[in-house]
């Protein structure tokens, strides 16, 4: 019986020691990481073949469109430019291996960009 009580007051403290646990809205989904697997192994070819030039005029039309107050990107144009910029950083670590760890941070940081934190920023900004 003691027993019993030491696991259900355990099992009662864990559950009730992290109260964010409970109140954080879930920001990721299962089917964007799905979606972002897809486009980066759909485009890792294409980016990681851009030039120096394609790659600027690639990322300076994605921040252009991500301040264009008019629109709103797709999640899959969102996702689109994020997996490209991320498959050219990788290209970036396998050419100058001295930069290797950034282009992997960035690369990364990338990676985790998420549809959901962009349309917040929208909204934020009418």
């Amino acid at each position: 019986m003691r027993k019993i009580f030491q696991i259900i007051a355990f099992c009662f403290f864990v559950f009730c020691s992290n109260e964010n646990t409970f109140g954080q809205d879930k920001i990721s989904s299962n089917n964007d990481e799905q979606l972002k697997e897809i486009l980066f192994k759909k485009y890792k070819k294409e980016a990681q073949s851009f030039s120096k030039k394609e790659f600027d005029e690639l990322f300076f039309e994605f921040f252009k469109k991500l301040n264009d107050e008019n629109s709103i990107l797709s999640k899959e144009e969102y996702y689109s430019y994020t997996m490209k910029i991320a498959a050219y950083s990788e290209k970036l670590g396998l050419l100058y291996k001295a930069e290797k760890e950034a282009s992997e941070k960035s690369k990364n940081e990338w990676l985790a960009k998420n549809y959901q934190d962009y349309l917040n920023t929208k909204k934020k900004n009418p």
